[in-house]
């Protein structure tokens, strides 16, 4: 097992993928968009596809779910319900709108009970009677090798939630707030940070407290990652949102094509000294405010 850079994931293709009015209200990373809604699905569709066939060639084992559903426009984004853990669990996440409560399915946890180990699940969507909310690792940033759980404040990250996690999963809460240059909270931590085996690339000028961005820089240096600094263009172009898996051939940095090519050489050089980059086109499911890093719900259980 890979602590930080799981070798599975889970992904769900789309057959009726829209930006979800539902949730623009709080996310500045979602754009309106410009193609017709027949058009963007079947484009959605063929990113996904494109996506599990690039992922699978390199050694990555992609469980792909299929979602016909015309009710669940943000159903391509499975990392925000549910989240694996190498202790043999399963969290099932609050979700802040009403129709991504619909994207939960008993298909996919069933699935994942027969093919690996799975000694509990633990089920948190209760906190949404209280308008407590937890979404997932869009809402945690997760460093598996030190245990801490780096988490944004916002509509979709309450603190009492993240405590409530933090205790049975044994992570140590690092909590800050993040705001873009016109005061909106940062609405996923993911979009903001990626923590590597070996880096942690993150915008960390959007915090707000310099005491906690330092403490939180230093905390990384202190765990011996190369610290990336991502400037607030480079977050809105999700250069954050990546994530870093196990290949056949070694640690591979999925992204997305806007987020490469927004990166510059020097940070791309820092990059390749511990990860294979492997760019992939997802502008159509970015316009609904997300990359690649949301769209893959990493497996950190053991196969049977």
């Amino acid at each position: 097992m890979y602590p930080q850079a799981p070798s599975s994931v889970v992904m769900i293709r789309p057959h009726h993928f829209y930006p979800n009015e539902e949730t623009r209200q709080d996310n500045h990373f979602q754009t309106q968009a410009g193609q017709n809604q027949q058009h963007l699905k079947e484009l959605a569709y063929q990113q996904v596809t494109a996506v599990e066939k690039t992922l699978v060639n390199e050694g990555v084992s992609v469980h792909l779910f299929e979602d016909d559903s015309d009710e669940t426009p943000d159903s391509v984004f499975p990392n925000n319900w549910f989240s694996t853990h190498s202790g043999g669990q399963i969290a099932i996440y609050p979700m802040y709108t009403e129709n991504r409560r619909r994207e939960r399915r008993t298909d996919i946890i069933e699935y994942l009970k027969t093919h690996y180990r799975v000694q509990d699940i633990i089920d948190y969507s209760g906190l949404e009677h209280d308008e407590l909310y937890l979404e997932g690792t869009g809402a945690m940033v997760l460093d598996h090798l030190e245990r801490v759980a780096y988490a944004a404040l916002s509509n979709r990250t309450n603190s009492y939630a993240l405590e409530r996690f933090c205790t049975h999963f044994n992570y140590e809460p690092m909590v800050f707030e993040a705001k873009d240059s016109n005061g909106v909270a940062i609405y996923h931590t993911n979009v903001l940070m990626c923590i590597g085996s070996e880096f942690v690339m993150g915008g960390f000028d959007l915090m707000t407290d310099s005491d906690r961005r330092e403490q939180i820089i230093q905390r990384f240096k202190q765990f011996g990652r190369q610290v990336i600094s991502l400037t607030e263009s480079q977050i809105n172009s999700f250069c954050g949102n990546a994530f870093e898996l196990q290949g056949n051939s070694g640690r591979i940095l999925v992204l997305s094509s806007t987020a490469f090519n927004a990166l510059t050489s020097q940070q791309i050089r820092v990059l390749e000294q511990s990860v294979k980059l492997l760019p992939l086109d997802v502008s159509a499911i970015e316009l609904a405010g997300g990359s690649i890093r949301c769209m893959l719900a990493g497996v950190h259980l053991s196969r049977r």
